[in-house]
């Protein structure tokens, strides 16, 4: 391990790290100027648009990776949220950041070795999974990353299940803002800088009935994942980002549609 990465996993410097993370996060918030769009195509940042986010919750708001680091400029004041990180060393500055910013974290076991990874995949995926749930009877809401590690924009079945097992809906969601850092990880990650505009685009409510599974299941797998490219094509719109807008339309476009892709509670 080098030097770099053993003084960035020091306790104290993972809390300088999180607090610093939190209190930028809190400035770009502050300093631009947001719109917001619910799923009915409500716009602006009302009571409507407040009563039907409402309606919704506790709901499971899924973003694509790159895009996750904006989840907690969504958050209303009142609104409970919580979401998940691996048990590792490289999510303690996320944990951190997270829980000043008033977001619960549910940590949970991560691959280690290459012998273990599977397995630690599947024991962590079920540990996240029975976390999320207990958060959702509780009247939590859970918002996480939708889209298969290390697959960007492919939307996963995970969270998916997730509705499936505790009847809440999925949310497509999506937080940009006009003037961002785009980094070249695989996610293409995001970093939103302060003083320009942001907007806030809430897709229709997805419900999974219970006994959703094969080709269904699969339909509506599609779908969110259509959703999700829609609703940050209409964000980076909304914001006057229209290069970044045609790439998430162009991919929205292409992706199969069904009728009966949304399922009932």
């Amino acid at each position: 391990m080098s030097l770099f990465k053993r003084l960035l996993r020091q306790p104290l410097v993972k809390r300088a790290l999180g607090r610093l993370a939190a209190g930028y996060l809190r400035l770009v918030r502050a300093t631009n100027r947001f719109t917001m769009e619910t799923g009915t195509g409500i716009s602006g940042d009302g009571a409507a648009a407040h009563a039907w986010l409402d309606a919704q919750l506790p709901a499971i708001f899924g973003m694509w990776h790159g895009q996750h680091i904006q989840m907690p400029l969504m958050m209303r004041a009142t609104d409970r949220v919580a979401t998940i990180i691996s048990r590792n060393p490289d999510g303690d500055i996320n944990t951190i950041a997270l829980e000043r910013l008033g977001v619960r974290v549910m940590r949970a076991s991560g691959a280690r070795g290459r012998r273990r990874a599977a397995d630690a995949r599947a024991k962590g995926g079920a540990e996240g999974l029975r976390a999320m749930l207990r958060a959702l009877k509780a009247g939590e809401c859970v918002a996480f990353s939708a889209d298969v590690p290390k697959v960007t924009r492919r939307c996963d079945a995970g969270i998916l299940t997730l509705a499936r097992f505790s009847g809440r809906p999925v949310v497509p969601s999506a937080v940009v803002m006009s003037r961002h850092l785009r980094f070249g990880s695989w996610d293409r990650a995001c970093l939103a800088l302060p003083f320009g505009r942001a907007a806030i685009v809430l897709g229709d409510p997805v419900f999974v009935p219970r006994d959703c599974e094969g080709e269904a299941f699969e339909h509506l797998r599609s779908h969110v994942e259509a959703e999700m490219d829609r609703v940050h094509a209409r964000a980076y719109a909304l914001v006057g980002r229209h290069d970044r807008a045609a790439y998430y339309a162009l991919a929205a476009a292409a992706a199969p549609t069904s009728g009966a892709s949304e399922g009932t509670a």
